[in-house]
C-alpha cells in the first residue's frame, strides 16, 4: 500500500521545506519514501510543486495518481485537481475559492499570523495531513529542530500541532516495519562515492542539475580533507581537475551538456596525457539552455563521440541512488586503471529525487590506485608512455620518485613523452590508446534484467529509468497476458552485449524506452549488434516518465498485437 503527496505553490513559498520535513517524518516513521521535484527556472513566481509518495513496500518511481493536495496557491488547484483520487483530499486556506468537494478549508494564513510567522503556513497543513492518516506526532519535533533554528523551530512546531488539531482522522493508518534506511537524492549519492573513493580535489562552475554535487563536496570540505573549487567557467573545471589528477589527487568535475561541450576538447587532454579523471554530466533539455530546471536523457550520444580524433573513454549511466554511489567509486578505480577518462551520466530527475534506500556498505570499499612509484626508486628507466605487455603504462607522481621525470604533452609523443612526427610511432600510439578499451570490455558490467526470464517483449532502457520500467514490468507481467522483461543499461560505453544477445533471440518483440526524441540508446545497439527495435516509448518534454505512463503505453500497444 502507498499514498501520493502533493505540495504545490510558486518559487518562494517554501514548498521544498514542506515537502523535507513531510518525507523525514514519515521516514523515521518506518515508510518507504519516493519523492520527486518540478521547479521553474526562477526564484519567485511561476508554478513548483514536490510530490512524495510513501508506503510500507520498496518505492522505485513515483506516481500519476495523487492521494492528497497541500495547495499554497489556487493555481496548484487547477494544475492537479483532476490527477486527485475520487477519495483524496486538498487542503488549502479558507479564503481559496474552489467547487470541489475533497477541499479542506482551513484557516491557514490566519493561524500562522496568530503565531507570530506567517511562513510557519505550510506546517500548519502538514500537522493537518498527519491528523488526516491517524499518524502520531512523534519525531515530528526532532525533525524541525534540526531544520530551523531554536526560535523558528519552536514556531513551526506549534504550527504543526495547530495543524493537527484543526482536522479529524478519515483515512486507515499504515503501520510500517522500522528499518534502517537511508533518505538520499542521485547527487548526493554521487558525491558520497566520490568521498568514499578518495576524491580529494572536485572542480566546477555551478550548473543545473549538478551543482548541488559540488554544493554537498563544499559543506563537506573540512571533514573530509577535499578541495573544493568553483571554476570561472567548465574549460577552466576541467583543466584543473586534470592537474590536480597529474599531481597525485584523485579528481572529478561535473557539469551539464551545455558546459561538457566547453569541456569537450580537455577530455581529449585527458586522454591523450593518459591522466585518470572523473567527470559526472547530470542531463538536462537542451540545445543551449533548453529547460535548466528539468530532466531528459538526450546526451548519450554526444558524450559517448566526444572529442576530436579517437580516444578511450568510458561511459556509465546511473541507474538509482544506490548505483550512483558504488558506480562512482567504480569510475575512480577504472580512471586509475587504464590511466583514462570515466563519465558517470546522470540526468536531473535522479539528481533530485530523494528516496529510501538501504545503507552502503562501507566495509567493502576497495580504493584501488594503481601506482608505480615504488617500483622506479631504483635506477630502473621510466617511461610516462611505455609500451609493455599490460598494455597500461606504468605511471608514477611528478616529484615523488628523485631523478625521474614525468614528460607529458598533448602532442603526439613517443614513450618518453616527447614530441613526434613519426608515422610510425604515431600508430604505436594510438593503438596502445585504444587497446584500453578492448581491455575494458572484460570487466563490463552487463545490464540488469529485469522480470520474466521467458520474456515475450523485451524492453530497453538506460540510466534512471531503471525504477520506472522496473515498476511497469511487475504491473504488467501481474496482469498475465504476454510476459515482459527488460534489460537496464548502466554501462553503456564500450556497450555490454552478452546478455542482450542471449534475450534478443528469444523474443517477439523489442521496444527501448528513452527520454529522449531519437531513441539513442536503440540507434546505439543497432549500430553495435545489428539487433533492430521494433517500437520505441520516448518523451522528451522535460518531464520524467513515470511506470503508469509506460504501463498504459505497454497495455494499449498489447491489445493492438493481439492480447
Amino acid at each position: 500500500m502507498n499514498k501520493s503527496i502533493l505540495v504545490g505553490g510558486a518559487a518562494g513559498q517554501g514548498m521544498d521545506t514542506i515537502a523535507a520535513i513531510l518525507e523525514k517524518i514519515l521516514k523515521r516513521k518506518g515508510f518507504r519514501i519516493f519523492t520527486v521535484r518540478d521547479y521553474m527556472s526562477r526564484v519567485r513566481g511561476g508554478h513548483n510543486f514536490v510530490q512524495v509518495r510513501f508506503g510500507d513496500e520498496e518505492l522505485y518511481s513515483h506516481s500519476d495518481t495523487i492521494d492528497g493536495i497541500i495547495a499554497l496557491n489556487e493555481e496548484t488547484l487547477r494544475i492537479h485537481v483532476q490527477r486527485l483520487s475520487e477519495d483524496g483530499f486538498i487542503i488549502c486556506d479558507e479564503e481559496t475559492v474552489h467547487t470541489d468537494e475533497r477541499i479542506i478549508n482551513l484557516p491557514l494564513k490566519k493561524a500562522a499570523q496568530n503565531i507570530g510567522n506567517p511562513r510557519v503556513l505550510g506546517n500548519i497543513a502538514v500537522g493537518a495531513f498527519l491528523r488526516l492518516y491517524n499518524l502520531d506526532t512523534e519525531h515530528v519535533e526532532g525533525v524541525i529542530n534540526e531544520n530551523f533554528r531554536q526560535d523558528i523551530a519552536k514556531q513551526n512546531i506549534t504550527a504543526l500541532y495547530e495543524g493537527y488539531n484543526l482536522v479529524d482522522g478519515r483515512y486507515k493508518s499504515i503501520s510500517p516495519s522500522k528499518d534502517t534506511s537511508i533518505l538520499i537524492n542521485g547527487n548526493e549519492a554521487v558525491a558520497l562515492g566520490a568521498l568514499a573513493a578518495g576524491c580529494k580535489f572536485y572542480s566546477a562552475y555551478p550548473m543545473t542539475p549538478s551543482t548541488s554535487i559540488m554544493n554537498y563536496l563544499a559543506s563537506k570540505t573540512e571533514e573530509a580533507g577535499i578541495v573544493v573549487e568553483q571554476a570561472e567557467d567548465e574549460i577552466a573545471a576541467i583543466n584543473m581537475a586534470i592537474g590536480a589528477s597529474f599531481a597525485g589527487a584523485r579528481s572529478m568535475t561535473g557539469t551539464s551538456g551545455g558546459g561538457f561541450a566547453l569541456m569537450v576538447e580537455a577530455l581529449g587532454l585527458s586522454a591523450m596525457l593518459e591522466v585518470p579523471l572523473v567527470v559526472a554530466e547530470i542531463q538536462r533539455p537542451g540545445p543551449t539552455t533548453g529547460f535548466p530546471t528539468r530532466t531528459e536523457q538526450a546526451d548519450l550520444k554526444f558524450v559517448i563521440y566526444s572529442t576530436p580524433g579517437e580516444i578511450p573513454k568510458m561511459v556509465i549511466a546511473l541507474r538509482n541512488p544506490e548505483d550512483a554511489f558504488y558506480q562512482t567509486i567504480r569510475a575512480f578505480n577504472i580512471a586509475d586503471r587504464y590511466r583514462m577518462p570515466v563519465i558517470l551520466l546522470g540526468d536531473q530527475y535522479l539528481a533530485d529525487y530523494t528516496t529510501t534506500i538501504k545503507p552502503y556498505d562501507f566495509d567493502n570499499i576497495k580504493i584501488e590506485r594503481y601506482l608505480n612509484n615504488d617500483e622506479y626508486k631504483s635506477e630502473k628507466e621510466y617511461k610516462t608512455y611505455e609500451i609493455n605487455e599490460s598494455g597500461i603504462s606504468p605511471r608514477i607522481i611528478p616529484g615523488v620518485v628523485p631523478g625521474k621525470v614525468v614528460l607529458v604533452d598533448s602532442d603526439e609523443h613517443d614513450e618518453y613523452g616527447r614530441i613526434t612526427e613519426s608515422a610510425e610511432i604515431r600508430v604505436k600510439m594510438n593503438d596502445k590508446r585504444l587497446n584500453k578499451l578492448q581491455m575494458l570490455k572484460n570487466e563490463l558490467q552487463e545490464p540488469d534484467f529485469i522480470g520474466n526470464d521467458d520474456c515475450e517483449v523485451l524492453l530497453l532502457a538506460w540510466g534512471s529509468l531503471h525504477g520506472p520500467v522496473k515498476e511497469a514490468v511487475g504491473m504488467l507481467n501481474r496482469n498475465g497476458g504476454k510476459k515482459y522483461g527488460a534489460l537496464v543499461f548502466g554501462d553503456i560505453w564500450p556497450l555490454p552485449q552478452k546478455r542482450l544477445m542471449e534475450k534478443a533471440k528469444k523474443v517477439e518483440r523489442i521496444i527501448n524506452v528513452e527520454q529522449n526524441a531519437t531513441g539513442q540508446l536503440a540507434s546505439l545497439i543497432m549500430e553495435a549488434t545489428g539487433i533492430r527495435c521494433t517500437d520505441s516509448i520516448l518523451k522528451y518534454d522535460g518531464r520524467p516518465m513515470s511506470s503508469a505512463e509506460i504501463y498504459t503505453r505497454l497495455e494499449k500497444e498489447g491489445n493492438r498485437h493481439g492480447r
